[in-house]
């Protein structure tokens, strides 16, 4: 099992990063997607093809919701083929801190399977995960400002 996670303080509260988050969920995945995100992903939904560049090419993952808990985390299984050739649960965790008023944002990847040491990037992934906690941050917290 190898993981990766990224932690970043938003000003700004859970709500707001929640929005921000589905928003750019929604984004990145339109293009693969024929509907965009409900206010509240289903667990169970299929979010679509997503290709995702590995270290030897483009991996596809049809991600399924797993865990959907409004202005708190939304888990997501990503899966390559069978179980267990590579299955990789990706989590957004919003933990209100200082009253409300500001989120700790942690987005976390954990993989297994016999394919982890073929595509699993965890380097690539730290850099990915730093650029979108980053990208959340800097949309959400001007929403708080207005």
């Amino acid at each position: 099992m190898n993981q990766v996670e990224r932690f970043e303080e938003v000003d700004a509260p859970p709500e707001t990063v929640w929005n921000v988050l589905l928003e750019l969920e929604d984004e990145l995945r339109r293009t693969a997607l024929s509907r965009s995100l409900e206010a509240v992903p289903v667990v169970g939904d299929r979010l679509g093809a997503d290709r995702v560049p590995t270290g030897i090419g483009r991996a596809v993952f049809e991600p399924e919701v797993r865990i959907a808990e409004e202005n708190r985390r939304l888990v997501r299984l990503e899966r390559i083929g069978v179980p267990y050739a590579l299955d990789s649960y990706h989590e957004f965790h919003l933990e209100p801190i200082d009253g409300g008023r500001r989120t700790r944002l942690l987005q976390r990847e954990t993989a297994r399977g016999a394919l982890v040491p073929v595509l699993f990037d965890e380097r690539r992934l730290g850099r990915e995960f730093e650029d979108r906690n980053r990208l959340i941050r800097e949309r959400s917290e001007p929403r708080t400002r207005a």
